[in-house]
């Protein structure tokens, strides 16, 4: 088992990608043994509660996180009216690659083995990324995914991936088990009984937060 990590507060970052500005959190977890980039998706930000509490078991398992924007201020407020950009996906995959591409230069992480971990849309992007990083990421976590977004990348990924969906997802279930199948091994798929989308259920999403854990300490512990 695990020992819990000490950890330090989150740490704002501001990433310049391309010309724009991303915000992010950055938790550094005394003798950190590896760092999960979030991705989130769907509308959702470095503030959404549900990928914070996975964070927060992460840190105890002793990994750093990055959870970052993957659209800037301006384009989040664009964002909440139109939704324009969040079905963006190469414009999220392509943010992405640039937190890897950030990750490896900065001091206090590169020397971390990365693992990235997609919400919804997000899930999609981290599978692009993936794809386009293979000698960085280790490990890829999704969460009520829609990796079919990835499209024609799914078979570029070579880093063990995860899956996991709620049984009451019954849309995003068969979306995810046909991604699957076309998955490169090692890959697991993972269905939380009686969970619907958001995990919103008691205990569905410390389930979800305990095996993301689990597959990031078997890659990149």
């Amino acid at each position: 088992m695990t020992k819990s990590a000490e950890i330090s507060a989150p740490r704002p970052v501001r990433l310049n990608l391309a010309g724009e500005v991303l915000n992010g959190d950055l938790t550094l977890p005394l003798n950190a043994h590896g760092l999960v980039v979030f991705a989130h998706g769907s509308g959702s930000s470095r503030h959404s509660a549900r990928n914070r509490s996975v964070a927060d078991v992460l840190h105890h398992g002793g990994f750093a996180t990055l959870l970052l924007d993957l659209l800037t201020e301006s384009e989040e407020h664009i964002d909440a009216v139109t939704a324009e950009f969040r079905f963006d996906i190469p414009l999220l995959a392509d943010r992405l690659v640039g937190a890897i591409d950030w990750a490896e230069a900065h001091p206090d992480v590169a020397s971390l083995r990365i693992g990235l971990f997609g919400a919804s849309t997000g899930a999609a992007a981290a599978l692009i990324a993936a794809a386009r990083r293979t000698g960085a990421v280790r490990a890829v976590v999704s969460r009520g995914g829609r990796p079919d977004l990835a499209e024609q990348s799914l078979e570029a990924v070579v880093a063990p991936t995860l899956l996991i969906v709620g049984g009451n997802d019954e849309v995003v279930v068969e979306i995810n088990q046909k991604v699957f199948e076309r998955l490169r091994e090692p890959k697991s798929l993972e269905i939380v009984p009686g969970a619907t989308h958001l995990f919103e259920e008691a205990g569905a999403l410390e389930r979800v937060a305990l095996m993301a854990r689990a597959w990031f300490e078997r890659y990149l512990g």
